[in-house]
């Protein structure tokens, strides 16, 4: 299960930056993963909320973008989702050579949103019933 080791690296990355930007908390954190990354996106969603516990992104929320998995054909002017298990053969022409993989294996922060502010100073959306 890597993904807790997924998960460790994205807060320590999210958890430095906060640090240095003066965060309060992390509300949110936006992932791209590729199809290929190889990561299983509720391991990685579960693990995400167990390494958040007791840093600044305790509470965060984790939003994964998908990133399909397409190739090009060096041979003919091909290009085609490869799916899972990845198909790396043309199905314009049939050839296997000369295959670029063009996208599919994407693992990155894309944005993280924080609250500024002095610690344990943090607010929160109240619930309907507090309303």
């Amino acid at each position: 299960m890597h993904e807790m080791s997924i998960a460790m690296a994205v807060v320590g990355q999210v958890e430095e930056a906060a640090r240095a930007g003066g965060a309060r908390a992390v509300t949110s954190v936006r992932l791209r993963v590729g199809e290929l990354a190889g990561v299983v996106p509720d391991a990685l969603a579960f693990c995400f909320e167990l390494a958040c516990a007791g840093t600044v992104l305790d509470g965060a929320s984790l939003v994964t973008e998908s990133v399909t998995a397409r190739a090009r054909c060096g041979s003919c002017p091909g290009t085609w989702a490869v799916g899972m298990p990845p198909e790396l053969c043309c199905p314009g022409c049939g050839r296997a050579t000369d295959v670029e993989l063009l996208s599919g294996r994407e693992l990155e922060i894309l944005s993280v949103r924080w609250e500024d502010g002095p610690a344990g100073a943090r607010t929160r959306e109240p619930i309907p019933e507090e309303a």
